[in-house]
């Protein structure tokens, strides 16, 4: 396998005719950013906070490189190579003309498997080199002092340009995805994750090649009465894989990934990134207490997250005031606010509730009013609490999804336990959620396979691969769990209409889920497994949590909303099958999520 995994490097040579600024030290990235980056901001905590002008990944200009015949293999939109060989040229000459690249060499995970990578990126993107080295493990954590005498010669390279802007492409971003050579071409965008999410679609492919799979994962290793076992926690953005992976169960929790692990034939898992990319929006010590330290640690990079005027962050912060507007004036024009409106807003023509719709979002043009939920901070592993030894991980014992179930049908229980591989693989195929502020104006459910938009072949290869790696794990966990809603958002909690899952919620249920403290029974709607409300040894979890949100049909009944339910599950069983076809799945995983009682 060794052999086959060293088929996949680049040349040692840089491919372009500029000076380059290889590895240097975070100290020095910081210089960088404050000299070449726009909107780059000091904050009271001594690390650096920038505003960008895409405040998300663009999947929508994202390509795969390969002809238009064989567009049906791959999940993302295909681009001729003829085509983008114009928008590659097009990024060489912006790149020479600038004459400078800083370089990031190091690891995509650690262990025999790990891929060697190599980032790329001109001056402006001083800032996401500065976090993604933090990210990538350095060569000291894999190769031998023998190795690191050798030229560093990479599996995979992404070149990133935040500057230049991409001919044809009305926002001017383009990510070109070439899988023949292991390259990923970001053009335009000064988003972090397209330089994260660029090296990890590549990860997936090669993980895929090898016999593995990659999984939109956090993970922990945590200590129950004595044994040390691991666990892993699939969930889109907003749903709180990143609150989950870091909160406290058993007698010991310790960290090992916020967000993608790899499931390998063996059944091993490895980590793939040296620290944490946190979703800050919300963030309080009381309820994250890890990612909120880490956050205002020096050494921490962070995104789009509000600055007060006196340098500290407001991590709630939701509607500007014209005040708060004025202040940021330059920044918010140059990463995209129309200049007329913004002069308007100051000048207190126009008001906040003319432009906002009764949820609170924005008018188009307007997005400036609102600030962005999508705040993130990058944190080092060993500026995280109790954080792991990485080379020391447990073996996998438990694997979930979370479904951050919301609005008038949000009735999903609280914990489910699936009773097989195949169907937790028919579960994960669907990745549901409801959308949240990083998937757009739009509200109601999503889905994505295993949560990850970044499988770049067709997404139904994810499902019969996860079935024959779990097969191979006969005591791992499978289950999902709901850290959204009960019967309504959060209006309706407030209205005493609907009930909210609560953090102290879900970790009371995954430390009983853990401890296999829980009695199960049959739901007889969907045929997984949901906590016995009724049986005397789950009492302590149903005092902690409540029996309504452990069995949602409970909610309903009590409040005369049967016929919502007995609807919900009717209406829930088509969409998922309907999602699931067209996803291409075979007909024995499309039957887990079309149960019939009795048969």
């Amino acid at each position: 396998m060794d052999e086959q995994v060293d088929t996949f490097r680049h040349s040692a040579k840089i491919p372009y005719a500029v000076r380059t600024i290889a590895n240097p030290s975070q100290a020095e990235l910081r210089e960088l950013s404050k000299r070449h980056v726009p909107h780059i901001y000091e904050s009271r905590y001594g690390n650096l906070d920038r505003i960008t002008r895409c405040k998300a990944r663009m999947a929508k200009h994202t390509h795969i490189i390969a002809p238009m015949h064989e567009a049906g293999f791959y999940s993302s939109h295909v681009m001729r190579s003829e085509e983008a060989a114009g928008i590659i040229e097009h990024q060489r000459q912006y790149i020479e003309r600038i004459g400078t690249l800083i370089q990031i060499d190091g690891y995509q995970g650690l262990g025999p498997l790990a891929p060697a990578v190599q980032w790329l990126y001109t001056p402006e993107g001083a800032n996401i080199a500065g976090m993604q080295q933090i990210l990538a493990f350095p060569r000291e954590a894999v190769e031998s002092s023998e190795e690191r005498t050798q030229p560093f010669r990479p599996q995979f390279r992404l070149v990133m340009t935040p500057g230049c802007p991409a001919p044809g492409s009305p926002p001017q971003v383009a990510i070109l995805v070439d899988l023949e050579h292991w390259t990923t071409y970001v053009l335009g965008s000064d988003y972090f994750g397209e330089s994260k999410k660029g090296m990890l679609r590549m990860l997936n492919e090669y993980v895929y090649q090898l016999g593995g799979l990659v999984l939109h994962a956090g993970a922990k290793a945590v200590t129950v009465a004595g044994r040390r076992v691991m666990m892993a926690v699939m969930g889109l953005s907003g749903t709180g894989k990143t609150t989950t992976t870091f909160s406290h169960q058993g007698d010991l929790t310790e960290p090992v990934q916020d967000d993608m692990i790899c499931l390998w034939p063996d059944g091993s898992c490895t980590p793939t990134e040296n620290g944490c990319f946190a979703k800050t929006h919300g963030l309080r010590e009381e309820s994250e207490p890890v990612i909120y330290r880490g956050t205002i640690q020096p050494e921490a990079w962070v995104e789009n997250v509000y600055l007060d005027p006196d340098g500290t962050y407001d991590f709630s912060k939701e509607s500007l005031a014209p005040e708060d507007v004025a202040r940021l004036y330059d920044a918010l024009v140059s990463t995209g606010a129309p200049r007329e409106n913004v002069d308007a807003y100051v000048a207190g023509k126009v008001r906040a509730d003319e432009v906002l719709d009764e949820r609170g979002v924005p008018l188009d043009g307007w997005d400036f009013v609102v600030w962005t939920q999508n705040g993130r901070s990058i944190i080092p592993m060993h500026a995280i609490d109790n954080a792991a030894d990485l080379h020391r991980i447990p073996e996998i014992q438990s694997l979930g999804i979370l479904n951050r179930d919301e609005g008038p049908d949000a009735a999903t229980p609280g914990i489910v336990r699936f009773t097989s591989p195949l169907q937790a693989a028919a579960y994960f195929m669907l990745g549901e959620t409801s959308k949240t502020s990083a998937a757009g104006k739009d509200r109601g459910k999503t889905r994505s396979p295993f949560t990850q938009p970044f499988f770049p072949r067709v997404p139904h290869l994810q499902a019969r691969r996860f079935e024959e790696l779990a097969a191979r794990l006969p005591d791992l966990q499978l289950w999902l769990m709901n850290t959204g809603y009960i019967g309504g958002d959060a209006r309706d909690v407030d209205a005493g209409r609907a009930l909210k899952v609560k953090i102290r919620h879900s970790s009371a249920m995954l430390e009983a889920l853990l401890a296999h403290w829980i009695a199960w029974k049959e739901d007889p709607d969907f045929g997984y497994e949901i906590v016995d409300v009724n049986a005397p040894e789950n009492h302590p979890l149903v005092e902690a949590v409540g029996d309504e949100i452990l069995d949602p049909r409970l909610f309903y009944a009590r409040r005369g909303r049967h016929d919502e339910y007995v609807a919900w599950v009717e209406r829930i069983k088509e969409e998922r099958r309907a999602f699931l076809l067209r996803m291409g799945v075979d007909e024995e995983v499309l039957r887990q999520v079309h149960h019939y009682s009795g048969l």
